[in-house]
Order: C-alpha cells, then structure tokens, then sequence
C-alpha cells in the first residue's frame, strides 16, 4: 500500500466531512494526491452480461452472460487503462448474478478483502440484475476501508455500442484514484457513482438503469474529472474502529447462513406465503408492504403466528423509497429506507450474528444514512 498517498487520500475525506454540506464540495474539489508509486488495481471477475457474447453485433438482448473471461475484458481496454493503474485480474467465478449463493457471496467477500491485503482497490465485475444486492453484501462484510468499485453492463461485451467497455475504464479510473477511500463499496455504471446502500435497479433494459432514489448520486465521472458531490455517512467513523460494521465473517461461525425470504403484500394477499415460509424453516422474513410497510389482514395475522415461533420480521415497503419505521410490534423491525431485496442481505447477516431483536433493529436504524455512532457489536 502507499502509505502517503492513502493518508492523504483519508485525511482529504475526512476534511471535506469536516466542511459539512455532506462532505460534498470539499470532497469534489479536493486534489487527488501526485506522484508515488503506480497504482495497483485488482479487477475480480463474476460474469454477468458484462462478460456476455451475443449472437450478432446488433443483439442487445439476445446473448448469453457469462461467456468472456475478464482478463479478455480488461485486455480489450491495454493500453490506455495501463496509463490508470497496475491492473491484475481473477477470475471469481462466470455465470448470471442471479445464479450465485449466499455460500458463494460468503466467498466473495474473502476474495476481496484478500485482494486488499495487497492491492490498493478492487474492482468486482458482475451482472446487473442483483446487482444492487451483491454490492450491499460486500458494503456489510468488506472489512478493508480501501476503495471497492462494481460495475456491469446493460448490453453484452460484443455488440456495437456495449457500455460495458466504458463502465469498466471508468470503474479502474475510480478505483485506482482513490477518491472513495472509507466510502465503503460503491457501484459504476453510465458515469454515475452510487452508494451500494442506496443503489437500486429500474430499469430492465436502459444504459441508464440505476438510481439512487430521493438521495441521488454520489457523483459522476466526466473523461478525465471525477466528482464527488457527496459521500456515504460511514466515512463520519473513516480511521476509527467503528467504520467497520459488526458482519465480520471470520468471526460468524462456519455454519449455513439463516434462510430469510421476502414475502410481498398486495390487495388482498392471503397468508400462504408467510406460513410457507416459516414452516420451511425461515428465521426472518421481509415484508414488502404497501405504503409504509402495510399488510393486508390475512399477512398480519400470519405474521402474527409466526413471531410466536420465532421467526423476526423486517418491515419494508414496496414502494421503492421512502421509509419504514421500527413499528413497535413485537417480533417485527423496520427496514428504514432499505429495499425488500436489501433489507434480506441485512437481516440475514443480522441473524447469523444475534437473535436480539433491539441489537438487530439499532443495526437497521444506525449501519445507513443516520449513523451517527459506533454500532453495537
């Protein structure tokens, strides 16, 4: 690691937190740090459509994921990207994001913060489609505060006009600038740098298919300016021992992770699938409830009966922004502002640690946009 280059880069974001206004114009106009040693960059490869092969030049939709290694990818971006970073490559695993395991997010993790040890980022290629989850998953569970950048594409590598290229470039120039050092893991598609907390995907098929809702961007990057508007409201604990979430995988026993399921609310939903899924073994399950987190009649009683055997209960809202608050009822814990599908990452990870239910619902409210605090471990 560079050690004067990445002081500087922490003392940067801690001074533009410092300045207030969300850490974003200091941050934006800080001067990235000169000179030192090359950067090195790990680029670990998923699959997804990013690294998909399509059945002619013109086939936007029509491809197969998961086909081009991605030491293919990033030797189709040498040399420019040479001029960026010293960039290595490993090749994780080939398939749809949708094809993986919690087991093997599990093992994600630790090829990551392997990485680290060594290198000065990682960059985590992946399919688009759950995308958002992966990201999360390693926002929770990274323990390195060395910058984590995922990136995909919406069109396959090999078709005219892919964006896959570009969202790879620009996810090593961001990488190997340092500039979202303590930010945790952030997403880079179409030039826009997201949150992994807050990034969601919505739409199936556009360039422009991610959004951070309500909160917006963390910033953009245009060529060769990268800016930064503002910043996670982790990086308030950058260099402290709270920075890092209470989710350190070494230290959760090697057993399998809890099953928790996600169970949607809609006019006149019955209980079939809350009472499915607690009979199958669920320890939690996420309710993606009308408004703020409503039920339908039929789901609260079920719900109901599942508490008292000792399934918890994530509140969420199905919405896609907006926030559910701890509801005060008992066996049940608001998801704050979290998505259904993120809300599940969470919980999951929440139960293999404690079955606490007040430790688990200060790790909703506390480990996002109000953190103000060292969490409870």
């Amino acid at each position: 690691m560079h050690q004067l280059a990445r002081a500087t880069t922490v003392l940067i974001t801690l001074i533009a937190v410092g300045l207030g206004v969300g850490g974003a114009a200091g941050a934006g106009a800080a001067p990235q740090p000169q000179g030192g040693p090359e950067p090195q960059v790990a680029v670990i490869g998923t699959g997804g459509t990013i690294a998909g092969v399509a059945k002619s030049r013109v086939s936007f939709q029509n491809y197969e994921s998961g086909q081009l290694p991605v030491s293919r990818l990033v030797d189709d971006l040498r040399p420019e990207v040479n001029r960026l970073a010293d960039v290595t490559t490993r090749q994780f695993g080939n398939k749809d994001s949708n094809d993986y395991s919690l087991p093997e997010y599990r093992k994600l993790t630790a090829a990551v913060d392997d990485a680290l040890r060594t290198k000065d980022a990682v960059v985590v290629t992946t399919g688009t489609d759950t995308m958002e989850e992966f990201a999360y998953w390693l926002d929770l569970t990274v323990r390195s505060d060395k910058p984590v950048v995922v990136t995909g594409a919406q069109r396959p590598w090999t078709v005219i006009s892919s964006d896959g290229p570009a969202n790879l470039y620009n996810a090593i120039r961001l990488a190997a600038s340092g500039r979202t050092t303590c930010f945790g893991t952030v997403v880079m598609l179409n030039d826009q740098i997201q949150a992994a907390r807050e990034v969601r995907k919505a739409d199936a098929l556009r360039l422009n298919a991610f959004t951070s809702g309500s909160n917006g961007e963390l910033g953009v990057i245009d060529q060769n300016h990268i800016r930064i508007d503002r910043a996670p409201a982790r990086v308030q604990q950058c260099g402290k021992p709270g920075w890092k979430t209470p989710f350190d995988l070494d230290r959760i026993a090697r057993r399998s992770l809890p099953k928790v399921d996600i169970a949607y609310s809609y006019q006149g939903a019955g209980p079939e699938a809350i009472k499915a899924f607690a009979d199958a073994g669920a320890a939690g399950v996420v309710t993606a409830g009308t408004g703020a987190g409503g039920l339908s009649p039929a789901m609260t009683e079920a719900r109901t009966d599942a508490v008292k055997n000792g399934v918890l209960f994530a509140s969420a809202s199905r919405t896609g922004s907006g926030a559910v608050y701890d509801p005060h009822v008992r066996g049940v814990i608001g998801a704050q502002d979290l998505t259904p599908q993120k809300a599940r990452i969470l919980l999951t990870l929440a139960l293999a640690k404690t079955h606490n239910e007040d430790r688990i619902q200060h790790w909703f409210t506390t480990l996002g946009p109000e953190r103000q605090a060292s969490p409870r471990h």
